[in-house]
C-alpha cells in the first residue's frame, strides 16, 4: 500500500479510531434531519450543512437533498457550489471543494478506504484527500477515490471513476477515468 505525506492511517480499537466514531454518529445526525427538508429550504439546508462541516457555507450554496456523509469537519466548500441530489462525501481524509463546482447527482466523493489484502481489511481505516479545483463539473453517477486532485475548469464524465489526479481543462471519462481530450473555450 502506498504512503506518502497524505496519507492517515486510523486503527481499530485506538482515540483516533473512537473518535471517528463519534464524527460518524453526529454527522448521521445531521444528514437525518437534513434529508428531511426539501430544495424550497434552502436557508436551513445551508445552516444544517453549516453545522455538518463546522464553517458556515456562502449563501450561494445549494445543495438538493438526500445527502448522505460520515464525517464533515474534514470538508471545505468555496462560494457557488451546487450539489445534486443522493450525493455522498466521506471526508476522513480531507474534502476541499474550491469556488463554483457543480457536483450532479449521485454522486460519491470517497477519501477513505481499507487494506486490500484480507487479512488486514478491518485493522484500520486509510485516508487520503480529495481536492477538486475551481469551475470542476463531476456528473451524474461518478465517484472520486481518496489521493486525487480534479483540476480546474475540468469535466468528470456521468459514471467515472477517478483514480488519479485529473489535469485542469480536460474531459475524462470511463473506469478507472482517463483523458478523453483538452477542453477549450
Amino acid at each position: 500500500m502506498a504512503n506518502d505525506d497524505r496519507t492517515r492511517t486510523i486503527p481499530r480499537r485506538t482515540a483516533e479510531s473512537a473518535a471517528m466514531s463519534a464524527e460518524v454518529k453526529r454527522a448521521m445526525a445531521i444528514t437525518a434531519a437534513l434529508n428531511r427538508l426539501t430544495f424550497n429550504d434552502a436557508d436551513q439546508i445551508r445552516a444544517l450543512f453549516s453545522e455538518l462541516i463546522g464553517k458556515t457555507v456562502d449563501d450561494s450554496f445549494v445543495l438538493v437533498p438526500p445527502f448522505y456523509a460520515t464525517g464533515g469537519t474534514g470538508t471545505r466548500v468555496g462560494r457557488n457550489v451546487f450539489i445534486n441530489q443522493n450525493c455522498t462525501f466521506y471526508d476522513l481524509g480531507g474534502l476541499d471543494i474550491a469556488d463554483d463546482v457543480m457536483i450532479g447527482p449521485g454522486v460519491s466523493i470517497i477519501t477513505s478506504g481499507h487494506p486490500i489484502e484480507p487479512s488486514r481489511r478491518r485493522s484500520f481505516v486509510v485516508a487520503k484527500p480529495i481536492a477538486i479545483g475551481r469551475n470542476v463539473w463531476i456528473a451524474a453517477g461518478a465517484t472520486i477515490i481518496g489521493g486525487v486532485t480534479v483540476g480546474e475548469n475540468s469535466v468528470v464524465a456521468a459514471g467515472s471513476v477517478v483514480t488519479k489526479d485529473v489535469p485542469p481543462n480536460t474531459l475524462v471519462a470511463g473506469n478507472p477515468a482517463r483523458v478523453i481530450r483538452s477542453i477549450a473555450e
